[in-house]
């Protein structure tokens, strides 16, 4: 069964400013306006039957209302996947995961270049070894400024893995959003899945190829980062930037499903 593994939708009182600030940061037009109902009708027309939802709490205040969205959706979509949050920041983390889990949802995402915190910080080794073995965790990594400076990199990633064993990590972006040079040396060939999200609009073809070539095809997940692109257009730039047959694009988008199969 296909499925998306990186979008989000969001609270309709937040939507539009979380939009806005994607744009400015990331310099590109979303295609979408965040909504569930821009969401939905767009993995139809792409033949998607499952998405995994994303938030991501860049306060510490905002971990329980994310969460509380990600519980509506969750009742209330059974075609969506939604994961939880957490914040370095946020004392009860422990209590806020077993309502999480409690509730079936399956994992967590952060995005430490929002969040405002490194991911070699100190603060995150307890909550990554509840983590670990319990639920999934989706990490943005990469971004514009250089590794040793960014709050994620892939190196950074890979520190955590040797240090979290158990831990079962998607890195987003081909494992890092603009890092995608450092991506074979450090994540390639290891225990953990690479998503395609906001890359194939900007990587390089030596380094997709290079990427593909040394980590196994069936942990690499198609996502496509709605509402910054569309999942029917990625699926396309997808096929077409891989040179992929029928067969070997529908084996990618159903590696997914594998993560979630009860």
């Amino acid at each position: 069964m296909p499925i998306d593994i990186h979008t989000h939708a969001f609270h309709p009182k937040i939507a539009d400013k979380v939009v806005r600030q994607l744009e400015d940061h990331y310099r590109i037009s979303p295609v979408g306006n965040g909504l569930l109902e821009d969401l939905l009708p767009r993995l139809d027309r792409a033949g998607i039957r499952r998405a995994v939802m994303h938030c991501a709490a860049t306060k510490a205040e905002q971990v329980v209302p994310a969460n509380n969205w990600a519980l509506h959706v969750k009742e209330n979509h059974p075609r969506l996947i939604p994961f939880g949050t957490f914040h370095p920041d946020f004392p009860e983390w422990e209590k806020e995961f077993g309502r999480l889990a409690a509730a079936g949802i399956p994992g967590i995402k952060i995005h430490p270049d929002f969040q405002g915190f490194n991911l070699d910080d100190p603060r995150l080794e307890p909550i990554l070894e509840a983590i670990s073995g319990r639920f999934l965790l989706m990490v943005h990594v990469g971004d514009y400024l250089p590794p040793e400076q960014n709050p994620s990199s892939p190196q950074k990633l890979a520190a955590l893995l040797d240090r979290f064993p158990r831990l079962q990590v998607i890195a987003a972006h081909l494992g890092g959003f603009q890092h995608w040079a450092y991506v074979v040396d450090h994540l390639a060939g290891r225990d953990l899945y690479l998503d395609t999200s906001s890359s194939l609009n900007a990587i390089p073809s030596r380094l997709l190829f290079d990427i593909f070539a040394h980590h196994p095809r069936e942990r690499i997940l198609f996502g496509s980062d709605y509402p910054l692109f569309d999942p029917s257009a990625e699926m396309k730039l997808l096929q077409t930037r891989m040179r992929l047959g029928d067969r070997e694009l529908e084996e990618l988008l159903t590696n997914g499903e594998r993560l979630f199969a009860a």
